[in-house]
């Protein structure tokens, strides 16, 4: 006998903000007559901190301190012990999106080492005899817009063989000169990231340019911290024997869940990147490398 039991929210985009009412319905479907032992909903918030496995032993203890840091949480009594009658049933619920006391409700985010996830967690409590039935639904949470946030200017750019860093030996580099901009590193999230870039000289054909987004996680506590950069995007944006004198165009749109608002705390820090990487046909790679922060 299979019972079904879906979380169905208001607003179809599951997007809230702290301070609104979530809001929607618990539906429930049953062939037969079914007895309960209650209905309940629990919403939670949660940062989940991980340590990338190339750091477990130098901070075996750290490793074993990181703990997910609740943000939310509140329980709801749905229906009350009961009968539910053959067919659907739908009860309503609502409750307020805030946080649990002098906690902070950062926007969702799905990373590799940090994720912060809010869930509706709904449970049909049935007698011993038989399993209780579960239902989890992820809803979104965003910052409210700020607007008093200052765009910095125009950030201009120039790479060649002479302004690379990290190089034991550039004589086998060869000779090119590259110039661009960047609209601005810091950059509404909810706003593409723009600018261009221009071939001026180069000695040998290159054969790609690629624009990558990448995220930098930094969790830790008193015993250390753990910082990793992982890439969340690659957009080819040249291909081939680029031209020398051609205006290539920047444009890359911020992912939702997969970015967020630049955040600093105490226990960790995500904060993002862009790098512009231009390969030559002979596989050598130079990037310049932008940090950003993103604001809403």
């Amino acid at each position: 006998m299979a019972i079904g039991l879906e979380i169905i929210l208001k607003r179809s985009n599951k997007l809230y903000h702290e301070g609104d009412t979530i809001s929607g319905i618990i539906c429930i479907e049953s062939p037969i007559d079914v007895k309960h032992e209650g209905v309940f909903m629990t919403i939670e918030g949660t940062v989940d901190l991980q340590i990338s496995t190339q750091n477990v032993g130098t901070f075996e203890a750290f490793y074993n301190s990181v703990k997910p840091i609740q943000l939310m949480m509140s329980s709801l009594e749905i229906a009350k012990p009961g009968r539910f009658p053959s067919g659907v049933t739908e009860i309503p619920f609502e409750a307020p999106v805030k946080p649990l006391l002098n906690k902070v409700l950062y926007e969702s985010y799905h990373g590799v080492f940090i994720n912060i996830l809010y869930l509706l967690k709904a449970v049909i409590k049935r007698n011993f005899l038989n399993k209780d039935i579960h239902k989890s639904l992820e809803f979104v949470i965003e910052n409210k817009p700020n607007p008093e946030v200052s765009i910095s200017k125009v950030d201009k750019f120039i790479i060649n063989q002479n302004t690379l860093a990290n190089v034991n030996d550039n004589s086998n580099i060869p000779k090119f000169h590259i110039i661009g901009t960047v609209d601005t590193v810091i950059c509404s999230i909810t706003q593409p990231f723009l600018g261009e870039l221009k071939i001026e000289h180069c000695d040998i054909p290159i054969k790609s340019i690629d624009l990558q987004l990448v995220r930098v996680e930094t969790c830790g506590c008193v015993e250390g911290f753990s910082k990793d950069a992982t890439e969340i995007q690659n957009i080819q944006i040249a291909e081939g024997n680029v031209s020398t004198g051609i205006s290539i165009p920047i444009y890359m749109v911020f992912p939702r869940l997969f970015s967020c608002c630049t955040t600093k705390t105490a226990n960790f820090k995500i904060e993002f990147e862009v790098n512009i990487s231009i390969t030559f046909v002979d596989d050598h790679l130079v990037t310049e490398n932008f940090p950003i922060t993103l604001f809403r």
